[in-house]
């Protein structure tokens, strides 16, 4: 059940509703959820949402075995398989691919919190945004169709592939937004100068770029470079984990926070990524982010292990009028390589990359074997105008690397076009001893 305009709603309210939310959650787990019956060895849940910390949390491998043992869709199905109308699959880049199951009801709640995330970082009627992720099985595709649809926005699926014909629908229909990946507009960009040479990016008319699904948009310096070339607005309206909800953050107009639009139907907390205790809830405090489902009817999750790492800025009233708490991602723990001892995120990496305008902007780490390691392998492309790369360049960003993160790393350059770029997420951290 959603409040209306939750994310500007008093929290002490939220508080109140979240409550009365989970004393249903909790009797529909206890009742359904062979998962959660099993996980919680016939115990009670808490009654209150502040003694969820006596619960075990629940990971990725956890959902992944139960979907292998009870297929297809695990034993944390917790509703009848024909209430299931709509189901989408992880893509399984990191692992098992999952199958994601909603309701009718988590389908229409799914389309109204993420869009509460896309209007606050500026769409709505008058808009036409142009939706550029795959429509396949993953949910960034039409689920996020529908959260653009609930903006009141018109909206165009044109999906990913024949870049050249979405360059011409761009100019044709009048389109001033598009949504995709933040890497995507380099696809373009490389398609506008081959085959539209009299075109620049800006020429297109974009007014806001919407982006999705990788990091990337929290680097200011990654931000101007993208917005002076296209000349749009960038903002990341689309903060998500496909197991929890695909869409409940978004950067807006006023803040380039990410502010957390669920607090109706998710509870988060923080916990030290390394022991799992958890941690306050206030503006400076850095953990990994839990979030548990208190309206869900298909697959509600308890205590889900995100693997993202956050730093709370804020839980006042933003400078949009926003109640929702602000963050900021700083990393997976996944993608965390240590070095030396020395933890790095792909995201510090890109900061001090986008400092160097002889750069691309493009990169990956390459790393040989299961660690640990003394050196960070970093390949970086040069700008397409920098032919050849310039003395001293590659010990100059390692320099910056050393001085900016403590990290040692060994710079590898790499001419203009030699790293992929990909429709959908672009891998920035490449594991040799992994598929």
């Amino acid at each position: 059940m959603l409040i209306d305009r939750a994310d500007y709603a008093d929290l002490e309210i939220l508080s109140a509703h979240r409550q009365a939310q989970w004393d249903r959650q909790r009797d529909h787990l206890l009742a359904a959820s062979p998962f959660y019956q099993r996980a919680w060895d016939g115990k009670p849940a808490p009654l209150r949402l502040e003694a969820l910390a006596d619960l075990p949390f629940t990971d990725k491998d956890m959902l992944r075995r139960s979907q292998r043992a009870t297929p297809p869709f695990g034993d944390y199905l917790a509703a009848p398989v024909d209430r299931v109308a709509r189901v989408h699959r992880t893509s399984g880049t990191t692992g098992t691919a999952m199958n994601l199951a909603l309701s009718a009801r988590d389908a229409r709640e799914t389309a109204i919190v993420g869009a509460r995330a896309q209007s606050a970082s500026g769409l709505g009627p008058g808009h036409r945004v142009i939706h550029c992720l795959n429509y396949r099985l993953w949910m960034g595709g039409f689920t996020d169709h529908t959260t653009l649809e609930a903006t009141g926005a018109t909206v165009v699926p044109f999906g990913v592939g024949d870049t050249q014909a979405l360059i011409r629908t761009i100019l044709e229909l009048g389109i001033t937004a598009i949504s995709c990946t933040p890497s995507y507009p380099a696809v373009l960009e490389r398609v506008i100068a081959e085959y539209f040479p009299d075109l620049k990016p800006r020429d297109l008319g974009l007014k806001l770029g919407l982006f999705g699904g990788e990091a990337g948009l929290d680097d200011p310096e990654f931000r101007r470079r993208i917005e002076a070339t296209w000349g749009f607005a960038a903002r990341n309206a689309n903060y998500g984990v496909s197991d929890v909800f695909c869409n409940f953050a978004g950067q807006t107009e006023q803040d380039g926070d990410l502010h957390f639009v669920a607090l109706d139907v998710l509870h988060p907390e923080l916990i030290a990524p390394d022991t799992g205790a958890l941690l306050p809830w206030r503006a400076g405090e850095r953990g990994e982010l839990v979030l548990t489902h208190v309206s869900r009817e298909c697959q509600p999750l308890v205590r889900f292990r995100t693997g993202d790492i956050v730093l709370l800025t804020g839980t006042g009233i933003a400078s949009c009028g926003r109640t929702a708490p602000r963050f900021r991602v700083v990393g997976r723990s996944d993608d965390m390589v240590v070095v030396r001892g020395l933890n790095a995120f792909p995201t510090q990496v890109a900061a001090v990359l986008n400092q160097e305008p002889a750069l691309s902007g493009e990169y990956r780490i390459v790393l040989e074997g299961p660690g640990p390691y003394d050196v960070l392998p970093v390949e970086v492309e040069l700008s397409e105008s920098v032919v050849p790369a310039p003395a001293g360049l590659a010990e100059g960003i390692a320099a910056a690397i050393k001085r900016d993160l403590g990290l040692t790393a060994r710079v590898t350059l790499l001419p203009f076009g030699n790293l992929p770029r990909t429709d959908g997420k672009t891998r920035r951290v490449i594991r040799k001893d992994k598929p």
